[in-house]
């Protein structure tokens, strides 16, 4: 299936890095740790901790949910209001209606490890896109196959494209596919 494709690109990734040009050399997250939150940098922990300080406005240790909303977006996010009182209801462990910093802390290392999980799967996107066409394509498909020792017919291979692409345009984009991802909880 597509998502053993992208859990299985990691090998690609290791056997294209020889030859291809990344210039921001980012830390390697993980590897597959996927419910274990990853460890922040202090840097990371630096920023939450202003964001959270700023936004608490009173001094009273904690932030409510307008608050929480406006520190979110200061660390680069954009919450709805719903996921705002869905984020509060599930760490204000004391009913409080607010957020002191270790459940900010808490919430926000989850939020961020889910933002590289992201990033890992539009990289694995562009491993699969290696012609650079914005989808991927049959040949694409057939090719990480191959790349990976997967040995499928192309019959299955179209039934995979089959399955992710919504649009009907017989390829799979950039959403399409962090949506199939997203539906097998690989981030």
């Amino acid at each position: 299936s597509l998502e053993t494709f992208a859990t299985n690109n990691q090998n690609v990734s290791k056997h294209r890095k020889s030859y291809s040009a990344t210039k921001n050399s980012k830390k390697p997250s993980g590897g597959g740790k996927k419910n274990s939150p990853p460890e922040l940098t202090e840097e990371q922990k630096q920023e939450i901790r202003e964001a959270f300080d700023l936004f608490d406005t009173d001094g009273s240790g904690t932030i409510d949910a307008k608050e929480l909303k406006v520190a979110m977006r200061a660390l680069g996010f954009e919450p709805k209001k719903e996921e705002i009182r869905r984020m509060i209801a599930e760490i204000d462990k004391d009913g409080s209606g607010t957020v002191d910093f270790e459940e900010f802390l808490a919430m926000m290392t989850v939020k961020m490890g889910e933002r590289d999980s992201k990033e890992e799967m539009i990289k694995a996107f562009h491993l699969f896109d290696d012609d650079e066409t914005g989808k991927i394509t049959f040949k694409n498909l057939k090719r990480v196959a191959k790349e990976l020792g997967e040995t499928m017919t192309d019959d299955e291979l179209q039934e995979m494209i089959d399955e992710a692409d919504r649009d009907g345009d017989g390829e799979i984009s950039q959403d399409e596919f962090l949506r199939v991802m997203k539906k097998t909880n690989l981030w």
